[in-house]
């Protein structure tokens, strides 16, 4: 696999990790995004007529968004490497 195609690669993962992570800081400010596909747990039963219940804000802010900026700054040394 050639180099561009790899950093465009790393690049699109790291647009997506700041989206993911916009989307995030707009639920805890205003409680949009409630059923974003990230924030839905791995392992639930999945009903067709019954909705899964928002994640909990505590969850957003300790789990999903450091997990996240983590991810972002490993995509980025992965891209100061390949570059």
């Amino acid at each position: 696999m050639p180099i561009d195609l790899k950093k465009r690669a790393v690049k699109e993962r790291i647009k997506s990790l700041e989206d993911a992570l916009a989307k995030a800081y707009e639920y805890l400010d205003n409680g949009s995004h409630a059923h974003f596909h990230g924030f839905q747990p791995w392992f639930i039963r999945k009903f067709r007529d019954e909705k899964v219940a928002p994640p909990h804000r505590d969850w957003i802010k300790n789990v999903f968004i450091p997990s996240r900026e983590k991810a972002i700054r490993k995509a980025e040394k992965i891209l100061d490497r390949l570059g």
